[in-house]
C-alpha cells in the first residue's frame, strides 16, 4: 500500500486549501488514480488497522438493498450513525443545543444508537438514510417506477457477454439526487458513484471505480478494501480469475482536522499485504454471509482515530 501513502504525500504537496460543505475545510486535489493487482494480496492498509468487520458488513448491507442503519448497528458497525443522528437532531429542534462532537452530543448519539437497536419503530422512522447505495445498486427506479437490480444485471452480462463495454453500475440516480443535496433526506449524495467491470482475454476480472468525493484519510482505505472485496466476490460467482481494482478520484481531499493523523500515518512503513479467503461454495452474489470471509496474515499498525466530517 505504498501508493496510498504516495497519494497522501501528493495531496500535502500540491493540494488546494478550500472550505467545504461540512465547514471543516480541506486540502485536496482534483483527479487521481491508483491501481491494485488483486493477485498480489488484499489491498487493506497496513500502516493503521482498518475496521474490516465494518467493510464486510457494509458491503453485504449494500447488496441486501438495505438503506436503514439498523442492520449495521445490530452487527456492531457504527460508521453511518452520525448522518441520521444529525438529521434527527435537526428535525427535532435539538441541533443548536448540542454542538457537534461535544460531550453532550456524544452522549445523545449513544442513546440514539441504542434506541435504533432496541426500538424497531424508532429505527424505521429515524434510521433510514434515504435512496443511498443499497437502493441504487439493487432497486434503481427507471421509467414508470420500474425497479432494476443493477448488480444482478452486471453479473448476468459478465456471464453472457463478458467483453461488453457496458457492464456498469451507477449510484448516481439523478431523480433521487435532489433530495439528498437539499437535505430533505438523511445522507449526502453517493461519493463512490459509478463502477465498471472488465473481463480480459485471459479471463481476469477487473473493476474501476469513479469516486466524485473522497476523504483520503478515513474513507479511502475503506473504499479500496470494499471494492476489492466486491471484485473478488463477483469473480468467484462468475468463475473468473482476479485482475485489478482501479480507483479513480474526482475531488480527493484531507480534512483540516485530519492533518495530524495523516502526519502520523506517513511516519509508518507498509507491511506485506494480507490474503482474503472467500468460501468457495458461494456462487450467488446475494448469498454471501459475514462468516464466508477470512483474512489471513494481517499485522497492521495500531488504528489512528479521527472525527468524521458530517
Amino acid at each position: 500500500m505504498k501508493q496510498y501513502l504516495t497519494m497522501l504525500e501528493e495531496i500535502k504537496k500540491r493540494g488546494n486549501v478550500r472550505m467545504d460543505r461540512t465547514g471543516v475545510g480541506t486540502k485536496g486535489i482534483f483527479g487521481y488514480q491508483m491501481r491494485f493487482d488483486l493477485q498480489k494480496g488484499f489491498p487493506l492498509l497496513t500502516t493503521k488497522k482498518v475496521f474490516l468487520k465494518g467493510i464486510i458488513h457494509e458491503l453485504l448491507w449494500f447488496l441486501k438493498g438495505d438503506t436503514n442503519i439498523k442492520y449495521l448497528v445490530d452487527n456492531g458497525v457504527n460508521i453511518w450513525n452520525e448522518w441520521p443522528f444529525q438529521f434527527y437532531l435537526q428535525k427535532t429542534g435539538r441541533a443548536k443545543k448540542l454542538p457537534m462532537y461535544s460531550d453532550e452530543w456524544k452522549k445523545a448519539l449513544r442513546l440514539f444508537v441504542e434506541k435504533i437497536k432496541n426500538d424497531r419503530n424508532f429505527a424505521k422512522k429515524w434510521g433510514n438514510l434515504g435512496p443511498v447505495y443499497g437502493k441504487q445498486w439493487t432497486a434503481w427506479e427507471g421509467k414508470g417506477k420500474k425497479k432494476i437490480n443493477q448488480i444482478a444485471e452486471a453479473i448476468k452480462r459478465i456471464k453472457e457477454k463478458p467483453f461488453d463495454r457496458r457492464i456498469i453500475v451507477s449510484g448516481w440516480n439523478v431523480g433521487d439526487i435532489d433530495g439528498l443535496i437539499k437535505g430533505t433526506v438523511t445522507a449526502p449524495p453517493p461519493c463512490h458513484l459509478l463502477f465498471q467491470f472488465y473481463v480480459s482475454a485471459d479471463k481476469k476480472l477487473s473493476c474501476q471505480l469513479y469516486q466524485r468525493s473522497a476523504d483520503a484519510f478515513l474513507g479511502v482505505p475503506f473504499n479500496i478494501a470494499s471494492y476489492a472485496l466486491l471484485t473478488m466476490m463477483v469473480a468467484q460467482v462468475c468463475d473468473l480469475k482476479l485482475g485489478e481494482f482501479i480507483h479513480t478520484f474526482g475531488d480527493l481531499h484531507i480534512y483540516r482536522n485530519h492533518f495530524r493523523q495523516v502526519a502520523e500515518q506517513l511516519r509508518r512503513k507498509p507491511k506485506k499485504l494480507p490474503q482474503m479467503k472467500i468460501n468457495p461454495e458461494v456462487k450467488d452474489i446475494f448469498k454471501f454471509k459475514y462468516e464466508d470471509f477470512k483474512l489471513i496474515g494481517y499485522h497492521p499498525d495500531p488504528p489512528i482515530k479521527a472525527p468524521i466530517a458530517v
